[in-house]
């Protein structure tokens, strides 16, 4: 299992969607997704959180060093050595992020770009899969 991997051959255009399909190992406190224009800019940062009493679903985004105002999950539908896909629809506007149960969360496009090329993965899950469609 790799700790961290980083897609940069792939865009992110306005009007796909990216479909992740992956497995967190048993014990990590959390893990996350980052899309943006590089590694340090993103604009879509999901991060599921398995910290003891508070797990939650963590949206937000970063530039130049700086994080925004988090958005957060209604449900925290993740588990464990169990196998999770997320759909994340791209509009000019915002990402629609819809998690493995079929809740939703939407961030804003705080950067108001129409292309992202950097997709990286942190911490210690599985990827089987990503498709942009």
């Amino acid at each position: 299992m790799v700790k961290d991997m980083i897609i940069k051959t792939m865009s992110f255009k306005v009007w796909q969607t990216l479909t992740i399909v992956g497995v967190p190992k048993a014990g990590i406190p959390r893990f996350s997704v980052n899309i943006g224009p590089d590694e340090d800019d993103i604009a879509l940062h999901i991060n599921p959180r398995f910290d003891g009493c508070s797990r939650k679903v963590v949206c937000n985004s970063r530039q130049g060093g700086k994080w925004d105002k988090e958005v957060h999950g209604s449900s925290f539908p993740f588990e464990y050595e169990k196998e999770f896909k997320m759909i994340i629809k791209f509009t000019p506007a915002e990402f629609q992020v819809t998690l493995p149960d079929g809740s939703k969360i939407q961030l804003p496009n705080r950067f108001d770009a129409g292309r992202y090329s950097v997709i990286k993965f942190v911490e210690d899950v599985c990827i089987s899969r990503v498709e942009i469609s």
